[in-house]
């Protein structure tokens, strides 16, 4: 009968035909039969299985030696021996170099026959051995995966004891080695299939023998944190991670990040290919594991492990958002690597330019995937920007791409902020910030952050860019008995001559602190300033001056020198002096104070006082700066305001507006200056207090500078409960107040006091009404009459009798922006630019300007953004629009440089630094050389020891509908959609 199957099965006849033979010869093998013609139908049958050059003559293989298993067990039982087994299983079957790939096929087809016979037991036994071995010379994924459905079917098969533990760890070996060696998407999900198989395996086993579950979590570490490898080790060992109990997981990575016996380089190792886990589909609780381990890291402070791994995993793991399949994981990793990562920006600027194109993408697949990504996305994004603000050049586009998806509010965003954090101590990871290789590229040096102390410096970063004041610092000589002014004199040394990218000021913090600011709190940069000129100020006031220095150094007149004599440097470069004076209404006497200031506190007026179309003056004017020419006499003069003024009666019309470079009130009968198109009114009791827009205002309705200080220079009716009390009078009576600049600081600072008292809520709320800051603009000066002779243009007094008014020109230097909502809270960062004279030296006063090629406009002056560590280029453009595109980024303290009249010179010559400080900066300059090279070879045994990632990168840039791309399992592998699993790394 064996004679006649064969004939058949080799026959050319088609396939209908030969299938009614072969069935007839079943038919015949399910009667009984001798034991000779038995063994030779089943040798037939075995060989047309194992070597079948066709899928129909294994079928037949297969139905033959079924029929005969179940109709002739003896005769089965006494074929399908331990000896025929393990010739099977050790020396294959088949002529030489062809040997069969189906034994493990065979053996599992014949063992349901033979399960209830006497030779059961030792058929387990030896396949218990040699299922061992076979894991043991690491057979293919498709090897693995049929030993493991035999296993899976045949559990006594699985080996026990010692040798459990060692197949469960070789079988782990076996996973680590595989590879998807074809690029088709159907090989893909067969490879898929066959590492779901072997992984299964594993968790039956765990199942069963829970003691087996941690010596194969050891082999798994053990294999993903060598650094012998040639090859990283196959992502489908995530597989095996996913069915490792989650009752477990504490207790395993506790054990992990205590072993000292695992090295750094090794535990990096470990966990960066652990990361690359996320692009491995259908696993579950992966996520879990590397945040679990990531946690366990910062639990014991293997800071530089976590700084390591993110910064070179990072935007590996954003991009496999764009995939669905592993979407969920990969947000998860992310969202904790981010959250976590709170020391420095580095992590979250590395995602910037890849975001807008990641969301356009999730946007277009609009899937309820995408769109839950898509929201959880921007809630991440947002807390990044609240962490990290001051870079609004970096994040507009970003913002851009986000804008129309929810914002989470401030409580939400400080409860991700905090349950996530490394550690909640900042001065553990001070010594990791700011990981910066080089300078920046502008050559300006940052500060470090000391812990909430960036009021502090972007104070200091605005005072170095004022160039007259830091040349007179540097310029000061050794021994001047002044030790605040001596370290602020050192750390301008440093920011001018050193070799880092950032220095840390906490020398001078610690000098300058005030003593009631509270350690590692937010403070207020306005006040810090106020306090630290005000100490500048009294130290030298005490008789330590610099005036020797600054006079050898100088190109003053002498009548210059003699203004200068008797001042401080603080009053000299920002001292100012201002007028107040009260004018009762009823015998219209007039009393007047004259006070010092160095800076000008404005108040928002209030939200119903409007600023166009009103009743008086604009003594301060917003001028282009291509249009003004500094005059040899720098000044117009105009009249003073209560000189011949008629108190008005009731009924008669409100006063017009007068010129707008005076101040005061205006006769009927005067022409108002057709350039005045702004206004503001004189009935409105001023009240800081009164205005509280939590959204900036609409166009038509922005505050400007200049509206600020008209408001702040614009009378004030003194009535009701705030009468004045008249001497002349000696009675309480109706009165206006006014104040009056009668001397302009070389620099203005000016405050918005943005920061007022709620009664209502008791807490402190901020202003946030968008204020518009022009580059240049002009200030009124109040002159004597014997200063107004000196202020004539060609010899012709414009001067009203008595006294008047002088326009004096400022150009916008520093704006400090207070980025938050409470002045308890936020970040501060500056923009900056060094202004200097705009007129070169030797241009005629009596001609007209020279081009714009000749003469550097204001506007193409560079300006800076400092945010702590990080300097950057920047424009007046951004200075402009940081609040239009970040609403809480709002400008706080300004600094404007007087522009210097006709008979004044510069202030200063080049510094010459005293010996000890420039050996000083020395030593630190080939000291953070040493720390380089030492850092470099650090790094580099680090970054060696990283797995070397794909070429992420083009999941973003490879056209998705190019058909000619390799596909497969690369992340440079192109076709399929966003779906597609050629993206994913197998």
């Amino acid at each position: 009968m064996d004679k006649i199957l064969e004939a058949v099965v080799m026959s050319s006849y088609p396939n209908n035909v030969k299938q009614g033979l072969v069935r007839r010869v079943i038919e015949a093998a399910k009667q009984p039969m001798d034991s000779e013609q038995c063994w030779s139908m089943l040798e037939l049958s075995t060989k047309l299985y194992l070597t079948g050059d066709t899928k129909y003559k294994r079928e037949i293989g297969k139905e033959v030696l079924e029929v005969y298993g179940h109709y002739h067990p003896e005769e089965f039982e006494e074929f399908f021996n331990v000896r025929f087994l393990l010739s099977l299983l050790q020396e294959g079957y088949g002529p030489l170099g062809k040997r069969s790939h189906y034994v493990l096929d065979y053996i599992q087809l014949g063992l349901q026959f033979v399960l209830e016979s006497p030779s059961a037991n030792s058929i387990f036994s030896l396949l218990r051995i040699e299922v061992l071995r076979k894991v043991c010379e690491r057979p293919s994924p498709k090897q693995c995966a049929k030993i493991s459905k035999l296993l899976t079917q045949h559990p006594q098969c699985i080996p026990t004891g010692k040798h459990q533990v060692l197949f469960c760890q070789q079988l782990i070996r076996c996973i680590g080695q595989f590879q998807c060696v074809s690029e088709g998407e159907e090989a893909i999900m067969e490879f898929l299939e066959q590492v779901n198989k072997v992984s299964s395996l594993l968790q039956r086993i765990w199942r069963a023998q829970t003691s087996a579950i941690l010596p194969s979590l050891k082999e798994l570490f053990t294999i993903i944190s060598s650094t012998e490898e040639q090859e990283a080790p196959s992502n489908a060992l995530a597989s095996v991670v996913q069915f490792v109990p989650l009752e477990l997981m504490d207790g395993v990575i506790r054990n992990l990040t205590n072993d000292d016996s695992i090295t750094d380089v090794q535990m990096m190792t470990a966990i960066g290919r652990m990361i690359d886990w996320v692009s491995w589909p259908l696993g579950k609780h992966i996520d879990k594991w590397i945040i679990a381990l990531l946690k366990g890291l910062a639990a014991v402070k293997k800071f530089s492990i976590l700084i390591e791994v993110t910064l070179s995993k990072i935007e590996k793991v954003f991009s496999k958002l764009l995939y669905p399949i592993v979407r969920e994981g990969a947000l998860s990793v992310l969202q904790y690597m981010l959250l976590s990562f709170q020391h420095s920006h580095e992590a979250f600027h590395l995602l910037l330019p890849h975001i807008p194109r990641l969301v356009a993408s999730l946007k277009k697949e609009d899937s309820n995937s995408a769109t839950s990504s898509l929201e959880q996305l921007a809630e991440l994004i947002h807390c990044m920007f609240f962490r990290f603000s001051g870079f609004p050049d970096l994040y507009e586009p970003v913002l851009e791409a986000v804008k129309a998806l929810p914002v989470p509010n401030e409580d939400r965003i400080k409860h991700l902020l905090g349950q996530n954090a490394w550690t909640s101590q900042k001065n553990e990871l001070a010594c990791f910030y700011p990981r910066l290789a080089s300078k920046s590229e502008t050559g300006k040096i940052g500060l470090i952050n000391l812990g909430n102390t960036c009021y502090m410096n972007s104070i200091i970063q605005s005072l170095f860019m004022a160039s007259d004041f830091r040349h007179s610092v540097l310029n000061l000589t050794e021994g001047n008995s002044q030790p605040l002014m001596t370290k602020l004199q050192w750390l301008f040394a440093f920011l001018e001559h050193s070799q880092r990218p950032a220095i840390s000021p906490e020398s001078f913090l610690s000098a300058s602190w005030p003593p009631w600011f509270t350690p590692g709190a937010q403070q207020d940069c306005s006040e810090y300033l106020k306090y630290l000129l005000d100490r500048l100020h009294e130290e030298e006031k005490t008789g330590k001056r610099i005036y020797q220095k600054l006079k050898e150094s100088s190109l003053m007149s002498q009548a210059v020198e003699h203004h200068y004599l008797n001042k401080t440097l603080i009053e000299k470069m920002f001292g100012g002096k201002m007028m107040t004076k009260i004018r009762c209404l009823k015998c219209l006497n007039v009393s007047s104070r004259e006070e010092a200031f160095t800076d000008l506190s404005l108040a928002f007026p209030p939200s119903d006082r409007h600023i166009r179309g009103s009743t008086s003056v604009l003594p301060v004017e917003e001028i282009s700066p291509q249009l003004i020419e500094p005059p040899e006499n720098p000044s117009q003069l105009t009249g003073s305001p209560w000189i011949q003024r008629k108190a008005p009666m009731a009924g008669q019309p409100a006063a017009r507006p007068m010129p707008v470079e005076t101040l005061g009130f205006q006769e009927p009968g005067e022409a108002a200056n057709p350039l005045s198109g702004n206004a503001i009114g004189v009935d409105a009791a001023k009240d800081p207090l009164s205005s509280s827009g939590e959204q900036a205002r609409a166009a038509k309705d922005s505050r400007s500078v200049p509206d600020l200080i008209n408001y702040f220079l614009s009378p004030e009716r003194l009535t009701a409960e705030n009468k004045y009390h008249c001497e002349k009078c000696a009675s309480l009576q109706d009165a206006e107040k006014v104040a009056e600049l009668t001397e302009g600081p070389h620099y203005l600072i000016l405050t918005l006091l943005r920061f007022s008292f709620d009664p209502r809520t008791m807490k402190r709320k901020k202003i946030l009404d968008n204020v518009s800051i022009p580059v240049v603009l002009k200030l009124p000066i109040l002159v004597t009459p014997e200063e107004s002779g000196e202020v004539c243009w060609h010899g012709k007094d414009r001067a009203a009798p008595g006294s008047g008014f002088m326009s004096v020109v400022y150009d916008l230097c520093s704006v400090v922006v207070h980025s938050g909502i409470s002045s308890e809270s936020g970040h501060y960062y500056c923009y900056s630019r060094e202004c200097t004279d705009t007129v070169p030296h030797g241009q005629p006063r009596d001609r007209a300007p020279k081009p714009a090629s000749d003469k550097q406009l204001d506007f193409e002056i560079q300006w800076y953004l400092f945010n702590d560590t990080r300097v950057s280029f920047s424009s007046f453009e951004s200075v402009s629009n940081v609040t239009s595109f970040f609403p809480k980024d709002t400008a706080y303290v300004l600094f404007y440089r007087q522009r210097p009249g006709g008979e004044a010179g510069r202030l200063h010559g080049e510094p010459s630094l005293h010996k000890d400080l420039m050996e000083a900066i020395s030593k630190d300059n080939i000291l953070y050389l040493q720390e380089q090279e030492k850092e470099a070879r650090n790094r580099a045994a680090y970054i060696s020891a990283l797995p070397k990632s794909p070429l992420w990168w083009r999941d973003f840039d490879r056209d998705k509908d190019d058909d000619n791309s390799s596909g497969g399992c690369s992340p440079a592998a192109g076709g399929g959609g966003s779906g597609s699993f050629h993206g994913l790394v197998f």
